[in-house]
């Protein structure tokens, strides 16, 4: 199941990655530049939009890039109880396999950006992993926190007797390898057919102790009520959560009316009467991406250009004169970290 729908996340969910920047010297402050987040507002029902926490994801790539394996140490830092109802209706499953099932049916309560589905073989069970609708310059930081996160609400489940058989990364083994070998339960395995959490068939059917019926039944009611709940307030937020996420920066204003189920003329009233339009929403995008990538990235420009929806690495040129009145050349180089 993929986590595309707009939900938004309670802040718990962000504070962990705001915990685990603190304890590598990276500030709030700097967590939550151009985020929009006002931490006189956070709270424990604070709600954030998904554009937010990828700005304050981004954010914490910028500020550490050379910490090694930075996504799937993150991710460990996750447990059960950070998703509130999304958590204990995991561990109030009868077995593993329906512990599994619930996750995947109310995935968008979750910290997941990456599509996560399960396959079936004769020896193995595995949670397969995709991240290709994560923007590119997230996605290794995201594919591996969501795993390690995995890994780590699986872990929760192992007084049963539950464990990994195999972790595997379809990408070649990156040179800090090694790094994620100490933090990983299992030793990775890279150049695989899928990214994919690998279980043993037999697991599925283990009962998980704190299983209890009526509780199953409560959290199931309440995490499909919180699903609608969640939905972000707005069409700017839907536009940009389109933008950021399934359709990205390349679609058309007629590509993200059509996902919305409206006509585009239709979208295009709507957002003038909230004071904004389409090309003002995927010009400011673009221009943060832009900044991050340039910033934390060796993409050449012809790379980001294509990341950001642009047909041509002049048309980023102009556009990068235009936001930072200095090319895309010179901002890096001022700019590098």
């Amino acid at each position: 199941m993929t986590p595309s729908a707009p939900v938004l996340h309670p802040w718990a969910i962000a504070q962990v990655m705001v915990n685990f920047a603190a304890k590598h010297g990276v500030g709030m402050h700097r967590c939550l530049e151009q985020t929009g987040i006002d931490p006189a507002q956070i709270g424990s029902e604070y709600l954030i939009q998904r554009a937010q926490e990828l700005r304050l994801i981004r954010n914490i790539i910028a500020a550490l890039p050379d910490h090694p394996a930075l996504g799937f140490e993150l991710g460990l830092q996750y447990s059960m109880s950070t998703f509130g109802l999304w958590g204990f209706a995991l561990r109030t499953s009868q077995t593993l396999r329906q512990a599994v099932e619930t996750a995947l049916r109310y995935l968008p309560l979750s910290t997941a950006y990456c599509d996560f589905s399960i396959a079936y073989k004769p020896q193995e069970v595995c949670l397969l992993v995709d991240a290709g609708k994560v923007p590119g310059d997230v996605r290794s930081f995201l594919l591996e926190r969501d795993m390690a996160t995995a890994s780590c609400l699986l872990q929760e489940l192992s007084l049963s007797g539950i464990h990994l058989k195999a972790l595997r990364f379809a990408g070649p083994a990156p040179p800090y390898a090694a790094r994620l070998a100490e933090l990983s339960e299992v030793r990775p395995e890279f150049g695989s057919d899928a990214n994919a959490l690998v279980l043993h068939p037999q697991d599925l059917e283990l009962p998980l102790p704190m299983y209890d019926a009526a509780l199953v039944r409560m959290f199931e009611d309440q995490c499909r009520a919180q699903l609608e709940r969640r939905q972000p307030a707005g069409l700017e937020g839907k536009v940009r959560h389109l933008l950021l996420g399934p359709l990205g920066l390349v679609s058309t204003l007629e590509d993200v009316a059509q996902a919305l189920a409206m006509s585009p003329r239709s979208l295009r009233r709507k957002l003038d009467e909230a004071g904004t339009s389409f090309r003002a929403i995927a010009d400011q995008e673009r221009r943060l991406l832009a900044q991050s990538l340039l910033r934390t990235t060796e993409m050449t420009l012809d790379e980001i250009a294509l990341q950001l929806g642009y047909t041509d690495t002049a048309s980023f040129s102009r556009a990068c004169r235009r936001w930072f009145s200095q090319s895309a050349g010179e901002y890096r180089q001022q700019h590098t970290l």
